[in-house]
């Protein structure tokens, strides 16, 4: 069997890395879609939103948070959605 280039990882890690990101990004982004939501419902008697409000603001926040965990996914190769190095 030839030799390729470079190194390919098994299938079987592909599988476990992706599983690990998956698992790390949709508990950022349901965390984070949360927090936004508790935080839009102490701004709701102040500047008088309605809940659907409260919850588009919750939601852009979550969306904010997807779109930089698979931008963390493109810049490196990890098993986080962290921007951060190393994690």
């Amino acid at each position: 069997m030839p030799e390729t280039p470079f190194p390919l990882p098994s299938a079987e890690t592909v599988i476990k890395t992706g599983a690990t990101y998956g698992r790390d990004l949709a508990e950022r982004v349901v965390s984070t879609g949360l927090e936004a939501f508790v935080g839009a419902l102490v701004l709701t008697a102040p500047f008088d939103l309605s809940m659907w409000h409260n919850a588009a603001i919750a939601g852009v926040a979550a969306g904010g948070a997807l779109v930089k965990g698979l931008l963390a996914r493109v810049r490196d190769v990890t098993n986080s959605a962290s921007l951060a190095k190393g994690v």
